[in-house]
């Protein structure tokens, strides 16, 4: 499959688009042996690339063997940026894709969506807090806005695997308008598509994203906040019903922040 917007159609005229971004320079962001995510510009304007090369039957088989479906290339997110757009979670914006190859060990594939230009991650934002807590109005507003994604994401059978605060990108300023918050969800290269996500997988989204506000003044009221907005019940029916999974979920986080804190002072973080 192939997909190239018309201004790259247009560039790109008579060359082939993965062959040229597996040799095109650019400022690499993350290289490792089988994916490499670089910026680049064309005409003028900032782009980034993550192209894929073949995973190999080790890769493959590993995954199958720990009851993981391997990710071979960038189908997985071009698939998930559409469904985003679709149903009304910003991201990024996919300007051009192609796979290449039938076969899964070797296939070759690339993602190329627009820059989201002078923006901050979220965990970034945050880390202010430690030593400037922000007003009770603007961490209202962010915990409603992340349940509100949270929400919209499962609900329409889409998990994000790696669904931490640090994917999360908002415009950078100082003073965000609490009324008018804007986040940009990315990283999608793992995510799932189904018709509705199991359990286990919502409590690894969630448990996630609880884990990487832990250090940020996080309160039992702004969990119960965003609790209540995530089931869109009140929160003695949230708490009554759902009870099991949100102490696995307060499990799983704790474990994720005392392994994060292991590593840390082993030197390894």
């Amino acid at each position: 499959m192939l997909y190239l917007r018309d201004d790259f159609k247009k560039a790109w005229q008579g060359k082939d688009p993965q062959t040229l971004l597996e040799t095109m320079d650019g400022e690499v962001y993350r290289a490792l042996e089988a994916r490499r995510t670089f910026r680049f510009e064309l005409n003028g304007k900032g782009y980034f690339a993550k192209v894929h090369g073949g995973v190999g039957w080790y890769e493959i088989l590993e995954n199958f063997l720990h009851l993981r479906k391997p990710v071979l290339g960038a189908r997985h997110e071009w698939e998930a940026l559409n469904k985003l757009h679709e149903v009304g979670i910003d991201t990024m914006t996919p300007v051009a894709y192609g796979e290449t190859g039938n076969n899964p060990a070797t296939l070759r594939s690339f993602l190329v969506t627009e820059e989201l230009a002078d923006m901050v991650t979220l965990e970034d934002f945050c880390e202010q807090w430690k030593n400037h807590p922000p007003s009770f109005r603007l961490k209202q507003a962010i915990t409603l806005k992340l349940a509100e994604i949270s929400k919209k994401l499962h609900d329409h059978g889409i998990n994000h695997r790696d669904y931490y605060l640090c994917h999360f990108m908002m415009p950078n300023t100082d003073t965000p308008d609490p009324e008018c918050l804007k986040f940009y969800l990315i990283d999608l290269h793992r995510a799932q598509i189904r018709d509705e996500i199991p359990d286990r997988w919502r409590l690894k989204d969630l448990s996630g994203l609880y884990f990487s506000a832990m250090d940020y003044g996080i309160t039992r009221n702004d969990i119960f906040r965003f609790l209540k907005a995530y089931t869109g019940l009140p929160l003695r029916d949230t708490l009554k019903k759902h009870n099991t999974i949100l102490e696995q979920i307060e499990r799983k986080a704790v474990k994720l922040y005392q392994r994060m804190e292991r590593k840390a002072g082993q030197g390894g973080y």
